[in-house]
């Protein structure tokens, strides 16, 4: 079939009165866990996990990753009218929305923020549908070595963009790939670092490993935090923008989905990435007046763009390849596993209700969330003044009964108590917790495909370096090693990061 009979066929799916409701639910959340500091879509996907497993896998997805878009759009209202980003990719967005909002000009730049996420958004689906398949089809080509070459260089990616030292971020990507080791083995059903506790013969829970690092060890550090209370700066008035207002930020749009949509697909990219890049390049080359910082609404227009349509097209590696590129996409995974669908190149081909129905889903939630925003902006602000401590009770009886009741199992709440101290721990000495779950996931799929490859060439590992393919990831792999390693790039790199 064409792309055009694909997407039709997607439209026949995500238009199901049953689909639509996940939709708009997976859309009100994540605005409201973008409004809500400290509360991502990481977060709410893990504590919504064990509620995705009784659900058709289409629906289960499509709400899943209308919460992760939908944070993206919920982020900017709050950091444009208080001065709070919900979203760390929202913080950008902050710079110049909240001047313009102390200006007397909020209602501008909330119509701006989501008219250029909905643009980006509308264009990102459309670049999935076009790509998707092609990409999918060389997928088709990879072997066992192909895989692992990928991997490899997919955990290098996300180490060289992780945030923070690299040697903290290493060792999150090892601890990682220890604990998705950890269980009986799959060939010869040895048990390996499981120390003798029957709880961890089948390996350590996911749920459990990411309620408690995502879910409570981060809300206990969120807790140690000073809640900052704002009002808003001034009226919103009319949330429309003005023709000049469009025709300034157009080419900021288009620049931001271009590059958003590019760096989307990379690991440990997204959105946050995105959205930096998106504003850093506007400094640069947007034309004169430039008031970057004071109110420049192209700082609001390119930075929504960007972060909205890498939020989107993260999602490629996740649906083509079966790699996640972001904890978010960790997590479908892991659902897709749970239904038993296995992720990867022959989604599209075995199951192409879900792929295109999930694509078509993302045109219609980013309708719903546009409708949703603009009307509703007073809303999503009131939340804001729910005191965080209030959530953190709900949360922690949310993470162990959504955790027993997926095994029912007490063993996995042991381990949602120990990986909340260990992630506690790691939050308090700056390691990001993102390489470690990308490790995890990503560890026994690796282990299998090295195992297998070596299987093929008896033993011999010259058949990493056969093909072109498992040349070329691996030649990436080892460059972005040697970059990262220069004095001048990883200088560069931690002003950055500290910006």
């Amino acid at each position: 079939m064409d792309v055009f009979s694909n997407i039709l066929l997607g439209f026949g799916v995500a238009l199901s009165p049953q689909n639509l409701v996940y939709c708009l639910i997976g859309s009100v959340l994540g605005t409201m866990v973008g409004v809500l500091p400290g509360i991502g879509p990481v977060t709410t996907v893990a504590l919504l996990l064990p509620i995705s497993f009784t659900l058709d896998p289409i629906s289960a997805l499509i709400m899943m990753a209308g919460i992760y878009y939908g944070a993206q759009y919920g982020g900017s209202t709050t950091a444009i009218l208080i001065n709070i980003p919900g979203e760390p990719s929202s913080v950008v967005t902050s710079l110049d929305g909240h001047q313009m909002a102390r200006q007397g000009r909020a209602g501008p730049a909330l119509g701006v923020a989501a008219l250029s996420s909905f643009f980006a958004g509308c264009v990102a689906a459309l670049l999935i549908a076009v790509g998707a398949p092609p990409l999918a089809q060389i997928a088709l080509q990879f072997g066992p070595a192909e895989y692992f070459s990928l991997m490899v260089c997919g955990l290098v990616a996300a180490v060289v963009l992780a945030h923070g030292s690299i040697v903290k971020a290493i060792g999150m990507v090892i601890l990682g790939l220890i604990f998705g080791l950890a269980g009986s083995d799959i060939n010869s059903g040895v048990r390996r670092f499981t120390y003798g506790l029957q709880g961890l013969a089948d390996g350590v829970e996911f749920v459990a490993l990411s309620m408690a690092i995502y879910g409570l060890a981060e809300v206990a550090v969120n807790l140690e935090k000073k809640e900052v209370k704002s009002g808003i700066a001034q009226s919103i008035g009319r949330v429309l923008p003005s023709w000049a207002d469009v025709r300034t930020c157009i080419p900021s749009v288009l620049r931001g989905t271009t590059l958003g949509s590019l760096l989307g697909v990379l690991p440990g990219g997204g959105a946050l990435l995105a959205s930096f890049a998106a504003y850093t390049l506007e400094k640069k080359v947007a034309r004169a007046p430039r008031n970057f910082g004071q109110g420049d609404i192209r700082g609001v227009a390119a930075p929504e763009a960007a972060n909205n349509a890498g939020a989107q097209t993260s999602m490629v590696p996740m649906l083509t390849l079966g790699i996640p590129s972001n904890p978010t996409m960790a997590l479908m995974i892991a659902a897709l596993m749970v239904h038993g669908v296995s992720p990867g190149p022959r989604v599209m081909t075995d199951r192409p209700e879900l792929f295109w129905g999930i694509v078509a889903s993302m045109w219609i939630a980013n309708l719903m969330l546009v409708i949703l925003n603009l009307p509703l902006v007073g809303l999503w602000v009131r939340l804001v003044r729910i005191p965080y401590r209030m959530m953190f009770v709900a949360i922690v009886a949310f993470c162990c009964v959504g955790t027993f009741t997926i095994n029912s199992n007490t063993a996995d709440l042991a381990v949602l108590a120990f990986f909340t101290v260990f992630g506690y721990i790691c939050l308090k000495l700056g390691c990001e917790p993102a390489p470690l779950i990308l490790g995890f996931v990503l560890g026994p799929m690796m282990e299998e495909n090295l195992r297998r490859a070596l299987l093929i060439s008896r033993g011999d590992p010259a058949i990493f370096l056969s093909s072109p393919i498992s040349i070329g990831f691996l030649l990436a792999a080892a460059f972005l090693l040697i970059v990262v390693a220069a004095p001048t790039i990883r200088r560069r790199r931690d002003e950055a990061m500290v910006e």
